[in-house]
Protein backbone atom coordinates (compact mmCIF):
# COMPACT_ATOMS: atom_id res chain seq x y z
CA UNK A 1 0.00 0.00 0.00
CA UNK A 2 1.25 3.59 -0.86
CA UNK A 3 1.23 6.66 2.15
CA UNK A 4 0.93 9.98 1.33
CA UNK A 5 4.18 12.57 2.10
CA UNK A 6 3.20 15.87 2.85
CA UNK A 7 6.21 18.39 1.27
CA UNK A 8 5.80 22.04 1.22
CA UNK A 9 5.73 21.70 -2.60
CA UNK A 10 4.56 18.96 -4.29
CA UNK A 11 3.01 15.47 -3.45
CA UNK A 12 4.41 11.54 -3.41
CA UNK A 13 4.07 8.74 -1.44
CA UNK A 14 5.89 6.00 0.16
CA UNK A 15 5.15 2.06 -0.71
CA UNK A 16 4.72 0.45 2.64
CA UNK A 17 3.92 -3.21 3.64
CA UNK A 18 0.03 -4.19 4.00
CA UNK A 19 1.11 -6.45 6.78
CA UNK A 20 2.36 -3.84 8.88
CA UNK A 21 0.15 -0.53 7.92
CA UNK A 22 -3.01 -2.22 6.79
CA UNK A 23 -4.08 -5.31 9.13
CA UNK A 24 -7.24 -5.68 10.66
CA UNK A 25 -8.35 -3.27 14.10
CA UNK A 26 -8.44 -5.21 17.21
CA UNK A 27 -9.45 -3.24 19.96
CA UNK A 28 -9.51 -6.64 22.00
CA UNK A 29 -5.97 -7.05 21.60
CA UNK A 30 -4.86 -3.28 21.99
CA UNK A 31 -6.75 -2.78 25.27
CA UNK A 32 -5.32 -6.30 26.82
CA UNK A 33 -1.49 -5.04 25.97
CA UNK A 34 -2.12 -1.34 26.94
CA UNK A 35 -3.60 -2.47 30.33
CA UNK A 36 -0.17 -5.01 30.47
CA UNK A 37 1.94 -2.22 29.76
CA UNK A 38 0.65 0.59 32.27
CA UNK A 39 0.41 -2.25 34.73
CA UNK A 40 3.82 -2.93 34.10
CA UNK A 41 4.85 0.75 35.03
CA UNK A 42 3.48 0.08 38.76
CA UNK A 43 5.79 0.28 41.50
CA UNK A 44 3.47 -1.93 43.34
CA UNK A 45 5.52 -0.74 46.59
CA UNK A 46 2.98 0.01 49.29
CA UNK A 47 2.89 -1.72 52.15
CA UNK A 48 1.49 -1.39 55.61
CA UNK A 49 1.79 -3.44 59.29
CA UNK A 50 -0.75 -5.77 60.34
CA UNK A 51 -1.23 -6.65 64.04
CA UNK A 52 1.81 -8.79 64.23
CA UNK A 53 4.10 -6.82 62.35
CA UNK A 54 3.62 -3.76 64.73
CA UNK A 55 5.79 -3.26 68.07
CA UNK A 56 4.36 -4.16 71.64
CA UNK A 57 1.49 -6.31 72.48
CA UNK A 58 3.08 -8.94 74.51
CA UNK A 59 1.38 -8.86 77.62
CA UNK A 60 -2.82 -8.43 78.34
CA UNK A 61 -3.29 -4.76 79.12
CA UNK A 62 -5.63 -5.89 82.05
CA UNK A 63 -7.67 -8.65 83.48
CA UNK A 64 -10.24 -9.45 81.35
CA UNK A 65 -13.12 -8.70 84.71
CA UNK A 66 -13.31 -6.47 87.17
CA UNK A 67 -11.56 -3.16 85.89
CA UNK A 68 -15.15 -1.82 83.81
CA UNK A 69 -13.16 -1.08 80.80
CA UNK A 70 -14.28 -3.01 77.55
CA UNK A 71 -11.60 -6.56 77.91
CA UNK A 72 -8.89 -6.07 75.42
CA UNK A 73 -6.48 -8.84 74.69
CA UNK A 74 -3.46 -6.89 72.90
CA UNK A 75 -2.58 -3.28 72.38
CA UNK A 76 -1.51 -4.50 68.61
CA UNK A 77 -5.06 -4.43 67.90
CA UNK A 78 -6.63 -2.65 64.46
CA UNK A 79 -8.81 -0.75 67.38
CA UNK A 80 -5.83 0.64 69.51
CA UNK A 81 -4.26 3.97 68.07
CA UNK A 82 -0.56 2.45 66.97
CA UNK A 83 -1.75 -0.91 66.51
CA UNK A 84 -1.63 -3.02 63.11
CA UNK A 85 -3.75 -2.59 60.11
CA UNK A 86 -6.96 -4.77 59.98
CA UNK A 87 -5.80 -5.54 56.05
CA UNK A 88 -3.07 -4.82 55.42
CA UNK A 89 -1.29 -3.79 52.02
CA UNK A 90 1.80 -5.40 51.15
CA UNK A 91 4.29 -5.48 48.37
CA UNK A 92 2.66 -7.15 44.99
CA UNK A 93 3.42 -7.66 41.30
CA UNK A 94 1.29 -6.38 38.85
CA UNK A 95 2.63 -7.28 36.19
CA UNK A 96 0.59 -9.10 33.06
CA UNK A 97 2.30 -11.52 30.29
CA UNK A 98 2.40 -10.41 27.01
CA UNK A 99 4.25 -11.99 24.75
CA UNK A 100 5.82 -10.43 21.52
CA UNK A 101 3.60 -11.62 18.97
CA UNK A 102 0.39 -10.05 20.45
CA UNK A 103 2.85 -6.66 21.34
CA UNK A 104 4.05 -6.37 17.78
CA UNK A 105 0.14 -6.90 16.59
CA UNK A 106 -0.99 -4.58 18.25
CA UNK A 107 1.41 -1.97 17.17
CA UNK A 108 0.34 -2.95 13.70
CA UNK A 109 -3.55 -2.60 14.59
CA UNK A 110 -3.43 1.09 16.06
CA UNK A 111 -0.52 1.90 13.10
CA UNK A 112 -3.08 0.42 10.77
CA UNK A 113 -5.96 2.41 12.20
CA UNK A 114 -3.79 5.78 12.15
CA UNK A 115 -3.40 5.16 8.45
CA UNK A 116 -7.16 4.64 7.48
CA UNK A 117 -8.47 7.78 9.92
CA UNK A 118 -5.79 10.05 7.85
CA UNK A 119 -4.14 10.74 11.17
CA UNK A 120 -0.70 8.99 10.76
CA UNK A 121 1.12 11.56 8.93
CA UNK A 122 4.66 11.31 6.74
CA UNK A 123 7.05 13.98 5.92
CA UNK A 124 10.34 13.95 4.31
CA UNK A 125 12.37 14.97 7.39
CA UNK A 126 12.09 17.04 10.25
CA UNK A 127 15.05 19.15 11.36
CA UNK A 128 15.44 22.40 13.52
CA UNK A 129 17.84 25.17 13.34
CA UNK A 130 17.94 25.17 17.59
CA UNK A 131 16.88 23.75 20.19
CA UNK A 132 13.78 26.64 20.32
CA UNK A 133 10.39 25.54 21.27
CA UNK A 134 9.25 28.80 19.42
CA UNK A 135 10.68 26.82 16.04
CA UNK A 136 8.85 23.54 16.58
CA UNK A 137 5.33 25.56 17.69
CA UNK A 138 5.53 27.23 13.77
CA UNK A 139 6.73 23.97 12.44
CA UNK A 140 3.81 22.38 13.80
CA UNK A 141 1.79 25.00 12.71
CA UNK A 142 2.32 24.52 8.83
CA UNK A 143 1.26 21.42 9.16
CA UNK A 144 -1.90 21.88 11.33
CA UNK A 145 -1.47 20.14 14.10
CA UNK A 146 -1.14 20.51 17.98
CA UNK A 147 -1.83 17.57 19.62
CA UNK A 148 0.94 15.19 18.23
CA UNK A 149 3.49 12.37 18.69
CA UNK A 150 6.98 13.06 16.64
CA UNK A 151 7.97 9.53 15.85
CA UNK A 152 11.82 10.17 14.30
CA UNK A 153 15.14 7.78 13.32
CA UNK A 154 16.77 7.28 16.78
CA UNK A 155 16.89 9.83 19.57
CA UNK A 156 16.55 13.84 17.87
CA UNK A 157 17.87 15.74 21.08
CA UNK A 158 16.93 19.26 19.23
CA UNK A 159 13.53 18.03 18.99
CA UNK A 160 13.47 16.96 21.60
CA UNK A 161 14.38 19.62 24.23
CA UNK A 162 12.16 21.95 21.91
CA UNK A 163 9.20 19.68 22.42
CA UNK A 164 9.89 19.37 26.05
CA UNK A 165 7.77 22.38 27.31
CA UNK A 166 4.93 21.53 24.99
CA UNK A 167 2.22 19.22 27.12
CA UNK A 168 0.57 17.71 23.78
CA UNK A 169 3.52 17.67 21.99
CA UNK A 170 6.07 14.61 22.74
CA UNK A 171 9.01 13.00 20.69
CA UNK A 172 10.31 9.34 20.42
CA UNK A 173 12.55 7.31 18.23
CA UNK A 174 10.39 4.96 16.14
CA UNK A 175 12.50 2.11 17.65
CA UNK A 176 11.42 2.73 21.10
CA UNK A 177 7.44 3.78 20.61
CA UNK A 178 5.03 1.79 22.53
CA UNK A 179 1.20 1.27 21.93
CA UNK A 180 0.21 3.94 25.20
CA UNK A 181 1.88 6.66 23.30
CA UNK A 182 0.21 5.98 19.56
CA UNK A 183 -2.98 6.06 21.50
CA UNK A 184 -2.18 9.10 23.73
CA UNK A 185 -2.36 11.49 21.26
CA UNK A 186 -4.86 13.08 18.12
CA UNK A 187 -1.95 12.15 15.52
CA UNK A 188 1.29 10.64 14.75
CA UNK A 189 3.94 12.69 12.65
CA UNK A 190 6.52 10.77 11.50
CA UNK A 191 9.59 11.06 9.31
CA UNK A 192 10.21 8.64 6.03
CA UNK A 193 13.16 6.99 7.99
CA UNK A 194 11.26 6.60 10.97
CA UNK A 195 8.61 5.17 8.77
CA UNK A 196 10.97 2.62 7.38
CA UNK A 197 11.79 1.73 10.94
CA UNK A 198 8.73 1.32 11.82
CA UNK A 199 8.16 -1.14 9.29
CA UNK A 200 11.35 -2.91 9.86
CA UNK A 201 10.47 -3.55 13.27
CA UNK A 202 7.05 -5.07 13.03
CA UNK A 203 7.86 -6.66 9.78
Amino acid sequence: MEIAIRHSIGASSVQVADAVFGVEYKPGLIHQVVTAYLAGGRAGTKAQKNRSAVSGGGSKPWRQKGTGRARAGTTRSPLWRSGGVTFAAKPRDYSQKVNRKMYRGALRSILSELVRSERLIVVPDLKLEAAKTKQLVALLKGYGLTDVLILTDGLDETLRLAARNLPEVDVLPAQTVDPVSLITFENVLVTEKALKRLEERLA
